[in-house]
This record gives C-alpha cells, structure tokens and sequence, in this order.
C-alpha cells in the first residue's frame, strides 16, 4: 500500500516560478524570446511561468521521451512532437518541469544550437543535480530536490497523478 505525502507545495512553487519569472523578464527585455515546454510534465509549469513573465513571449511546445512507463530514465532520448516555429536568430529557453540525469536537456539543447538560434538556456521548476551524468548549466534553477521519485506538478508515474498541485512522493506503508 502507497501514501502520498507532500514534498513541496503549491505555494512554495509558486512563489519560486514568480522569481523566475521576475529573471526571465529582466533578462530578456527588449528580445525575441520563444519558451519551448517539454511536454508532457512541463505543461504546468510553462502555464504558470508564462504568466508570471512580463514580456512578450512566443510558446512552442516539444515531446520527448527517455522514461516510458519507468521511475528511470533509459539514458536514450525520442522525439515524438517537434516545435513547429521556425528558431533562427530567436532566444530559446527550454522549459522543463525536472532535470536529474541532464541526458535530455543536453540533447535538446544541442538540437535547437544546431538551428541556428540567438541562444539556448534552460529553466526548470525541480532539480536533481545529485543525479546528473553530464555537465548542464541550468541557466533558471528552481527548487533542488532530494533523489526521490516525484509526482504531481505535472509529473506522472505511468501517465496519472499529473493534476496533483503539489510535488508528492509515494511513501511505501
């Protein structure tokens, strides 16, 4: 039998996306900024960050998988949604909900810098970093979290509990 318990709450993500949001802001006025979500889980966050950001902004969207229905990555990274805009010479910032190995965001980062674009960064609402297998500057770094499998937020185990509004982990009882 599973309980759920609380690791961080909607409040205290909230006020971590407005300060990232404040930076994002700062940082790019006055340019071409296009947020690309990572979907599935980044929806959440992308929603509430976007928001919370005071300059114009285009959103694009990519899906990649590199869990399936595992709690561990498999380390190989599918494209299964592309972003549609065309990024030459726009200032990309790649939007994820959880960073831990890096695999992923090294990957796509590579990818958009071979499009020709003004820059790439990343921003992410959780981080992992005692899990990282490569260098990764996270550029906008939210909350870091203990290596524990999370849900909620938009994060899922095998597709459910996205719509928590907290960041849970399942305790064993």
């Amino acid at each position: 039998m599973s309980k759920i318990k609380v690791l961080i709450s909607r409040d205290e993500l909230k006020a971590k996306t407005e300060e990232l949001a404040r930076r994002i802001s700062e940082d790019y006025e006055g340019k071409d900024l296009l947020l690309v979500g990572v979907l599935k889980g980044g929806f959440m966050f992308l929603s509430d960050l976007c928001r919370a950001i005071t300059i114009p902004v285009s959103i694009d969207f990519i899906s990649v998988s590199s869990y399936g229905n595992s709690t561990v990555s498999s380390g190989v990274v599918r494209i299964l949604k592309d972003i549609d805009y065309d990024i030459t010479g726009k200032h990309v910032l790649i939007v994820e909900d959880l960073i831990d190995t890096g695999l992923t965001l090294t990957y796509l980062k590579d990818l958009f810098a071979a499009k020709h674009c003004a820059s790439v960064k990343v921003c992410t609402i959780l981080d992992k970093p005692s899990r990282r297998k490569v260098q990764l500057e996270v550029d906008y770094q939210g909350i870091i979290i203990p290596d524990k499998f999370v849900i909620g937020y938009g994060l899922d185990y095998a597709e459910k509990y996205r719509n928590l509004p907290d960041v849970c982990i399942v305790e064993e009882i």
